[in-house]
């Protein structure tokens, strides 16, 4: 099965945001809907990882659609996503602005339903494949293709022992490993390791991860692995 796309919609009109919010879900999409700007950046923080395309309105309450605009394109996960302004601000100099800021299209309400689902698929036909595997744990995202680990869109930056760590807690959050199997995890060909290395390496791994550093639990008398309790239902 293909999966689904994913479309952040923020509009704070609610009756047309809601009627395209179903129009997009009955054609296949999943919509992530929001009404304000605070909840836009909110969404972006904790579903980056799902989030496919946007679609902004431009006036909305408390951020503006083109500083959510502005934050996607900075985002380390987002900034290559499709972006549709969907507005009532028809001004030439308006769309002008828009595209400067990174948008893909602009769309002057009012719209069709079909209309805007058009301008969806094509701008998502038109996208590259994404070469990179984000999984998301609160506001930490890995890039697996890409090696990398972000904390609130800021690279931290490791050791590849400590990226395999991170890499082997994230893709098997429910699992709690013993040191015997990090070792064999990270050790490779290396015959001179010892329990004592993973637990250095832990706390290394910990320090770097700064605030979130509480998602790696010490699992007593078993190993280690990602805290449940911290993890989302």
């Amino acid at each position: 099965m293909i999966p689904k796309h994913t479309v952040l919609l923020v509009e704070d009109e609610v009756e047309p945001a809601e009627m395209l919010a179903n129009f997009l879900e009955m054609n296949g999409y999943n919509v992530l809907l929001v009404h304000d700007g605070k909840k836009a950046l909110e969404t972006i923080e904790s579903r980056a990882g799902d989030i496919h395309l946007a679609v902004l309105d431009i006036m909305v309450p408390h951020v503006d659609g083109k500083e959510i605009c502005r934050v996607i394109r900075k985002h380390p996960v987002l900034k290559d996503i499709p972006v549709i302004f969907l507005t009532a601000k028809d001004r030439e100099i308006d769309e002008i602005e828009g595209l400067e800021l990174g948008a893909d299209d602009y769309i002057s309400k009012p719209a069709s339903l079909k209309l805007v689902k058009a301008h969806i698929e094509s701008l998502l036909r038109r996208q590259q494949p994404q070469n990179s595997k984000w999984i998301q744990h609160n506001d930490l995202l890995l890039d697996v293709n890409g090696k990398d680990l972000y904390y609130k869109e800021n690279r931290i930056d490791l050791t590849s022992t400590e990226y395999a760590l991170v890499e082997l807690f994230f893709q098997n959050p429910k699992r709690v490993y013993s040191r015997q199997e990090i070792l064999e995890h990270i050790g490779g060909e290396d015959k001179f390791v010892f329990d004592r290395t993973v637990d250095v390496h832990i706390k290394n791994l910990r320090l770097k991860l700064g605030e979130a550093s509480d998602l790696i639990k010490t699992f007593r008398g078993i190993g280690y692995g990602m805290n449940r309790d911290l993890l989302p239902a």
